[in-house]
């Protein structure tokens, strides 16, 4: 199947928004969703973007049985390590379910990792929920190492309630 690989733009959006919800359908969280496709725009394509997207896209003869043409996509943006220096955090790698195995989740990983390359990044990193079987596998197969089995290092976060105590928490300047 042909398909291509491009740089997303803010008219993308919608289609990504509604990717984000079909990945965390599948992912088990779709209440966990709260933005959208006005909220990526503006948050991927102002003056100071906090990510970056790839757009998988096939032909009109190929598109889905909903009609879509945009069938996958990775939001990724740069982070760093103390130890190592620049790096890159794939938030997301989604390819619709009818597309699959088809090449295109690796062609999008492959141009991430292009990407950081080009950027002289040390790492491109991720996570995956421990259930997802398919995904930890095709990570596995291509190389990716799993940390928390190697070296013991666990996710952590802080949101909601937990964020806003801590942050009133801290000294104020």
């Amino acid at each position: 199947m042909d398909f291509t690989i491009r740089e997303g733009q803010a008219g993308d959006c919608t289609d990504v928004s509604r990717m984000i919800m079909e990945l965390a359908v599948y992912e088990k969280l779709p209440e966990q969703v709260k933005i959208s496709h006005k909220e990526l725009e503006q948050d991927g394509f102002s003056d100071h973007p906090f990510f970056k997207l790839l757009i998988a896209e096939v032909s009109d003869e190929n598109k889905s049985k909903d009609g879509h043409t945009k069938v996958g996509y990775a939001l990724y943006f740069y982070s760093y390590s103390s130890w190592k220096g620049k790096a890159l955090y794939m938030e997301d790698l989604y390819v619709m379910p009818e597309f699959r195995g088809k090449g295109i989740g690796k062609a999008l990983l492959k141009r991430v990792a292009q990407i950081s390359r080009e950027q002289r990044c040390c790492r491109l990193q991720f996570t995956v929920l421990d259930w997802n079987t398919p995904s930890m596998e095709f990570y596995l197969r291509l190389g990716a190492q799993d940390l928390s089995g190697t070296e013991g290092w666990r996710v952590l976060r802080f949101e909601g309630d937990a964020l806003d105590t801590l942050a009133e928490a801290a000294p104020k300047d």
